[in-house]
């Protein structure tokens, strides 16, 4: 148990679930009872190659990784309060937003989406999040 004024530890998140982090970084990174991605893109944990045919494909997998890290973090979507997206073109906005939305209920968290110009591997769109662990 923490003593007040006493600085938080980070714990180094992992699992097997997600793909695994190519380069220094960690999948997340918990301090108290705030959980921190990476950013995640499509890559299949099970093959490290890339689900990106279609955006939809790209998408439900990215969501799909960032829900194994929330689990293995001891939360999940529920407990999500600040998400941001970057997208290499707001021309998928649509299509991103409606995969997103299946993964929140009628109190989504707070998002941030922003263009940029190219994401690793030419993907289409990245995410990250913080979320609360109960």
């Amino acid at each position: 148990m923490m003593k007040p004024g006493e600085p938080d530890m980070k714990e180094i998140i992992h699992t097997d679930n997600a793909p695994k982090a190519i380069g220094p970084y960690s999948q997340a990174v918990k301090v108290g009872n705030l959980l921190f991605t990476a950013g995640q893109v499509a890559f299949v944990p099970e093959t490290g190659e890339l689900n990106n045919a279609t955006v939809e494909d790209e998408m439900t997998q990215v969501m799909r990784n960032l829900g194994e890290i929330l689990k293995a973090g001891g939360s999940g979507f529920d407990n999500v309060v600040k998400t941001t997206i970057f997208v290499s073109d707001l021309a998928h906005y649509a299509e991103i937003n409606s995969i997103y939305a299946r993964y929140f209920g009628e109190n989504p968290p707070a998002r941030s989406t922003v263009e940029v110009s190219r994401l690793p591997r030419d993907v289409r769109v990245e995410i990250e999040m913080v979320a609360i662990v109960p």
